[in-house]
């Protein structure tokens, strides 16, 4: 977990950030004079973005991107009216201020938090979407915050993490994997490839035995952007797709990583001449360098892989609502060759020009379609591993799915009791979201798969240091997530059921190779119906005691039952959070 291998890059932006400042200081700006602005750039996930996703879907603010979005990229534009509207339930709270230097829209600033989280597990690891943390079993904590400086289309961020896991002990799966250079807290199974090496994942179980820190760079880049082109380096991480809990391609879910992006952000499309509006596209290319964690080899060739990404998306005019993309991923071995690998969309599986060590690709295609009018969205992603010519004889070979819907519901609780409630009208919305991350059934006709995010030659899979750059639950099995979340003047207040099991693909790799002849009953005995399962009820309430500080505490009660999967065990914990953010 340790940020050694970002020093150098964060020295030239601290560089440039200095530059910065001294030609903004020879400026006459009064920060006392500064005033707020109707936008609002908010991180991935976070109570506000969420706030202001609610927003859109009843329509009263566009989205600020398709896609592909990052802190940079999630600006919120409010307009006065959208500002005073009834709707807007909280314009009375604190959501952070962009402030304008001098009056020069061209100049502002912003401060995010800090913000301090912490939580506890009393069973076992629990939590996602949480950047850098590990959310062990016992007390974990994080502490973010930082400051933004905008200049004439140049933009810098610094937004590090600093987090604590106890790290308690619990009992760990039992292992099937032979590698003598594995860690004994990695994964707990893989399998044997015929050349004599061992197929993995970089997933460990524990972070070692003892607690520890970790610092993170998180949110951090500096960006230039003329109009709608844009260019930056950092480790913020992407959001990449609709989905709202397990994006298949790209989450905050995992350590951040260093990277170069450069695209066209959101932009309006109009055919020359004609001057015909078609509708809106968004394009981005990122080059990055993932890292292995400190619990899952001993081999320090294959400590860094480099992805290699790139997001397209459209949403057409003559469709209102809807938008359409994908999202393409190839990881390979850390060299500068690979870079070539940047730009393309389609290539053979396992090519042999790519430094003699193959490479891995996966894509995603997604849909998303917005009712404003009734305040519905409905979406789906559909994902495929390693694309290859035998997709066209069978499309859905190694593919996987998401699908999920988000409502709004109004609450005129003054037409239930007019006489006590008068004038009285929350709002809500409700949430669900279905995944479906296991292997497809043509596998028992071929070889052992772990998943969508496991490859044999890329090692460490789709992970940097040692967490998932997708799904943060589900990922080697299937989710559901429904939540029902209310919104009144001071917060709002959610209940949700989560059930998820995690590494299906592990029993259905029990049947590969195996005899299906009447009276062969060891499949069936040993694992049949043995899934490892999570049922999670939960409540969570966000409450803004002051105008600039807001109080989010979640708690949930876990059923776990068959961690161990052939000895059945059934284990019951709780989950215990507290978040404090106080915004300027």
């Amino acid at each position: 977990m340790s940020s050694a291998l970002l020093t150098i890059p964060m020295q030239s932006i601290i560089i440039v950030a200095m530059n910065i400042s001294k030609k903004l200081s020879a400026l006459p700006l009064v920060f006392a004079l500064a005033y707020g602005s109707i936008s609002a750039q908010e991180t991935l996930k976070s109570i506000e973005e969420n706030y202001y996703d609610f927003l859109s879907l009843q329509g009263l603010v566009e989205r600020p991107t398709l896609n592909y979005r990052t802190l940079s990229d999630s600006v919120w534009e409010l307009s006065e009216e959208a500002q005073n509207d009834a709707r807007n339930i909280w314009q009375n709270n604190n959501l952070g201020t962009t402030r304008f230097i001098n009056g020069n829209k061209n100049l502002s600033w912003k401060i995010y938090g800090p913000e301090w989280y912490q939580s506890v597990n009393t069973a076992a690891p629990y939590g996602q979407n949480d950047g850098a943390l590990w959310q062990g079993r016992g007390y974990n904590t994080s502490l973010t915050g930082g400051a933004r400086l905008q200049a004439y289309g140049v933009e810098l961020t610094l937004k590090p993490q600093l987090s604590f896991s106890q790290n308690a002990a619990f009992e760990l799966k039992n292992r099937e994997v032979t590698d003598p250079n594995a860690s004994e807290y990695g994964y707990f199974w893989g399998y044997k490839l015929s050349d004599g090496s061992y197929a993995g994942i970089d997933a460990p179980q524990r972070f070692g035995d003892a607690p520890f820190f970790t610092f993170d760079w998180g949110d951090t880049e500096i960006r230039y952007t003329w109009k709608t082109l844009t260019v930056g380096f950092g480790t913020q991480s992407p959001w990449l797709g609709p989905a709202l809990l397990n994006p298949m391609l790209g989450s905050n879910n995992a350590a951040s990583y260093p990277k170069i992006d450069f695209g066209v952000r959101r932009t309006s499309i109009r055919l020359p001449w004609l001057k015909w509006y078609v509708g809106d596209i968004e394009a981005r290319m990122w080059t990055g360098m993932l890292t292995e964690s400190d619990y899952f080899d001993k081999d320090a060739s294959n400590d860094h892989t480099m992805i290699n990404g790139i997001s397209l998306s459209y949403a057409p005019s003559f469709i209102p609502g809807l938008t359409v993309g994908l999202n393409r991923i190839f990881l390979t071995k850390w060299n500068w060759k690979n870079l070539k690998y940047i730009g393309r969309l389609f290539t053979t599986s396992h090519a042999n020009d790519v430094s003699g060590d193959g490479e891995d690709q996966k894509i995603a295609f997604n849909a998303a379609w917005r009712f404003p009018q009734i305040g519905f969205t409905v979406y789906g992603e559909l994902g495929i591993d390693d694309y290859t010519t035998s997709e066209t004889r069978n499309p859905f070979h190694t593919a996987v799915y998401t699908v999920g819907l988000h409502q709004y519901i109004p609450l005129p609780l003054y037409k239930l009791f007019p006489n006590k409630l008068a004038g009285v009208n929350l709002h809500s919305e409700l949430l669900f979201e279905w995944n479906n991350f296991e292997m497809s059934q043509d596998f028992q006709l071929q070889w052992e798969y772990m998943g969508y995010y496991a490859h044999h030659q890329m090692k460490h899979g789709y992970t940097n240091r040692g967490q998932s750059l997708g799904a943060g639950s589900g990922y080697f099995g299937n989710s559901q997530f429904l939540g029902y979340r209310v919104y009144y003047p001071r917060g709002s207040t959610m209940v949700f059921f989560h059930r998820y099991c995690p590494d299906i693909n592990y029993i259905l790799n029990k049947a590969v190779y195996k005899s299906a002849k009447p009276g062969d009953s060891t499949i069936k005995k040993d694992y049949w119906a043995n899934y490892e399962a999570y049922l999670t009820w939960g409540a969570e309430t966000s409450f803004f005691f002051f105008k600039s500080l807001c109080l989010t505490g979640t708690i949930g009660y876990t059923y776990i039952s068959n961690r161990n999967y052939i000895r059945k065990n059934y284990v019951y914990g709780f989950e215990f959070s507290l978040r404090a953010k106080y915004n300027f």
